[in-house]
């Protein structure tokens, strides 16, 4: 199978296939046009005495330095290889194909001056399964993602490292055996390659898809934790929700009274409950949620916009013929989206370890065993594993600080704000697997929450879940050695197993 990638017109749904796929990646034979016309005008104007920027002349603090039309070629492989600056591990396979695929979209509007043979052997590369290898530390998020786009680009011309069937070898070598030839870089073409937020911008994208996984996943913990702690479903009325009128609440309490409706345990305690209202943990879930739900909403549509933008510097205005400089390879927009997904993910956890607590706790959980323990005093049951949530949701507390605030003068002074957006994406990736741990925790402890409640049952959705993870994650009798548990059960959230098996419905 082949996706077909529209300039302008790809949604977030097809770029989450790129992400989790293997298949290969084309543009749409529509843009070819486009992206011809803007390479005749640069190879026109290459050749003219008049100074454009990356075309005939050096770049950043050099871009005063005028370069003669022969050394084009040289000028656009040194632009390359000097800027392979990128330190740290690789990026993950899944997450540079993204990448890969969102410099296509960027090059496929049309105003960047590259060959179609430039976005052909991107798409080569991507078919054949040569990706390069892109070390994930090294850019501030402006001018572009220079450093790891560069280590894309050395591979496109025979240069730098990639992993191909499994191995991990030369650039030239990956090209060679994939039976692909390296391409020789004309005017403005390595600066095009170069310039832009396609990396920042897929780091961003995978936490994302990541990220509504969580959210999925939390609205089955959090509705799991209540029946478990025998909470009130009346803060999930729908005329409360919609009194205050945001979207995310009205949606988090509708899934979840949906996920509770026909439990038992639920029916048991309607009359006669001593306690008049539940903690803010219980209480409160779909103001919390809700509101994070909101918040990484309005990042994907951030994402959505910056994944078919135009990003490079200078931009080929072929309508009028003007070759012009700007500033779209400013981060800014990425940088702000990664830095509300991260406060997303990080209240998300907050009140979910809050759920956790409540149900060790003997004292607050309604008549829970100290620990869900089924013997306590003997056995320590979940108290350590409720210290590892602890720790997890105050590591992603750190992680949250905003990234988008930060910035610090490059390139001799020339690019003098940055936006810092590509490690804030980049953490993301360490705040949702820190939150996958915090939710597999929760519903080890809410299940075994829920079967201590028999011979009352929960709903027939969320015993769906139960069914499904305790396919994974056995009942907790006696003391076990456990991070095998917490592994599998995080592995299960990772894989949206909760929500797949109660079917919820929620989407982005």
């Amino acid at each position: 199978m082949t996706i077909t990638l529209k300039p302008s017109a790809t949604g977030l749904a097809l770029l989450e296939d790129v992400w989790r796929g293997t298949d290969a990646v084309v543009l749409s034979a529509e843009a070819l046009p486009a992206i011809q016309k803007s390479a005749d005008l640069v190879a026109v104007a290459s050749k003219g005495d008049v100074a454009i920027y990356g075309v005939n002349t050096g770049f950043g603090k050099l871009a005063s330095v005028k370069i003669p039309p022969q050394d084009t070629e040289q000028l656009q492989r040194n632009l390359v290889l000097s800027h392979c600056c990128g330190v740290g591990e690789p990026l993950e396979t899944a997450t540079t194909r993204l990448m890969m695929a969102l410099k296509l979209l960027s090059l496929g509007r049309g105003a960047s001056g590259v060959r179609p043979e430039v976005c052909a052997q991107i798409e080569a590369m991507i078919a054949a399964g040569v990706i390069p290898v892109i070390p994930v530390q090294g850019s501030v998020g402006a001018s572009g993602d220079l450093a790891p786009l560069a280590h894309m680009a050395a591979v496109m011309i025979g240069e730098g490292e990639a992993q191909f069937g499994g191995k991990r070898m030369s650039g030239a070598g990956a090209l060679e055996a994939a039976g692909l030839t390296p391409i020789t870089l004309q005017a403005k073409e390595g600066l095009a390659l170069l310039n832009g937020t396609q990396f920042s911008t897929a780091c961003a994208l995978a936490a994302l898809f990541d990220s509504w996984v969580m959210v999925r996943t939390c609205l089955v913990t959090s509705a799991l934790s209540t029946d478990a702690i025998m909470g009130s479903t009346a803060p999930l009325r729908s005329e409360i929700h919609t009194l205050r009128g945001h979207r995310g609440q009205i949606d988090v309490a509708d899934a979840m009274s949906t996920l509770l409706d026909g439990s038992e345990i639920r029916e048991s305690h309607r009359d006669g409950d001593a306690r008049v209202q539940d903690p803010y943990c219980i209480r409160c879930q779909p103001q919390v949620s809700g509101a994070a739900v909101d918040l990484i909403r309005f990042a994907a549509r951030t994402l959505e916009i910056e994944a078919n933008a135009v990003t490079d510097n200078p931009l080929v205005l072929s309508d009028t013929g003007d070759i012009v400089s700007g500033g779209n390879f400013h981060a800014e927009p990425v940088a702000f989206a990664a830095d509300q997904i991260a406060m997303a993910i990080s209240e998300i956890g907050s009140i979910a370890q809050r759920r956790v607590a409540l149900m060790v706790d003997p004292t607050l959980s309604f008549d829970l065993p100290a620990f869900l323990s089924p013997n306590p005093g003997i056995n320590s049951g979940f108290m350590i594993a409720e210290v590892t949530t602890a720790a997890l949701m105050s590591e992603n507390k750190h992680l949250a600080h905003p990234c988008s605030i930060d910035s610090t003068p490059t390139s001799a002074n020339q690019e003098d704000h940055v936006s810092m957006a590509a490690h804030g994406a980049r953490r993301l990736r360490r705040m949702n697997e820190n939150l996958s741990v915090i939710l597999g925790i929760e519903a080890m402890c809410a299940v075994q929450g829920v079967q201590e409640r028999a011979p009352l049952q929960t709903s027939p959705a969320l015993q769906r879940a139960i069914d499904a993870f305790r396919s994974k994650v056995a009942r907790l009798e006696d003391d076990r050695y456990m991070a095998d548990d917490i592994k599998a059960a995080a592995d299960f959230v990772v894989n949206d197993g909760l929500a797949q098996a109660s079917e919820v419905r929620f989407s982005l």
